[in-house]
């Protein structure tokens, strides 16, 4: 059964991951080329997009527990990205260990602002930091593909990622308005997560390996599920991002389900 990554592991990846990153971003032969995954971005913009957001989970974290966002204005007196890329890969190195300090500081268990607050994943600094490295593993295949070298995510980073997405990004308590269901993921790796989604919201449970099935997914959802799809770790987390098309994976039972849960949009 996959385990969440221990917090320094955590650190350690999103620092592995912007190395790789900034990497990307010196072998592209201009910053003003588009970047296919995000094609309103060019890969100015990326770098611009990472960095902010970089600095302004720091002052999130660094601020503590709040009820609403305490880092709206964490840009403002912040050094704007330069243009010129050595400038620019310094200040985006400089953004990252900003966060990476604030984490440090912080420690996995202290309370932090989420955006999601009705999720699974608990509003702690661990759980931004669980996150992040998500955001930066995806952005980094983003300016992969960009300059023509794509890799595929971290095994580590990867199989955290397809729970971290589903409890992140899925979970909910607003209603699922169709018939219940649940979808499984299945990664190559060993690991799978089931997302049962019913008149109660969406909740992921993580499966047992194959042979065996636990009270616990048994009673939460229907014995078979609507739809699952199957692939390495990155591929899951690639699609899951919309990164990679849905043919990339393989997908058995109802494929229409799969088009519904995109589609949806909680109202929480």
């Amino acid at each position: 059964m996959a385990k969440t990554l221990e917090f320094p592991v955590l650190l350690r990846l999103i620092d592995e991951r912007s190395v790789a990153f900034r990497a990307a971003v010196a072998s592209a032969p201009s910053l003003e080329v588009q970047v296919p995954t995000c094609p309103e971005w060019t890969l100015f913009d990326l770098v611009q997009h990472l960095g902010e957001r970089r600095r302004f989970w720091a002052a999130t974290v660094a601020a503590g527990p709040a009820a609403a966002s305490p880092a709206k204005s964490a840009s403002e007196g912040a050094p704007a990205a330069p243009r010129e890329r050595e400038a620019l890969l310094a200040w985006l190195a400089a953004s990252t260990q900003e966060l990476l300090d604030a984490l440090r500081e912080s420690g996995p268990d202290r309370g932090c602002w989420t955006w999601w607050g009705t999720s699974q994943s608990p509003q702690t600094c661990g759980a931004v930091a669980r996150h992040q490295l998500q955001e930066i593993a995806v952005h980094t295949y983003d300016a992969q593909v960009t300059v023509g070298a794509p890799q595929p995510l971290p095994d580590e980073a990867a199989l955290d990622g397809v729970e971290e997405f589903l409890s992140t990004c899925c979970a909910t308590p607003s209603a699922w308005p169709h018939k219940p269901t649940a979808f499984d993921f299945h990664a190559t790796e060993g690991h799978s997560w089931r997302l049962t989604v019913d008149g109660g919201g969406a909740r992921v449970t993580r499966l047992p390996a194959p042979g065996t099935t636990p009270a616990t997914v048994a009673d939460e959802g229907p014995e078979a599920a609507g739809a699952s799809v199957r692939g390495t770790a990155s591929e899951l987390v690639l699609f899951m991002y919309d990164r990679i098309p849905a043919d990339s994976l393989q997908i058995d039972g109802d494929a229409g389900l799969i088009d519904l849960l995109r589609a949806w949009e909680p109202e929480e």
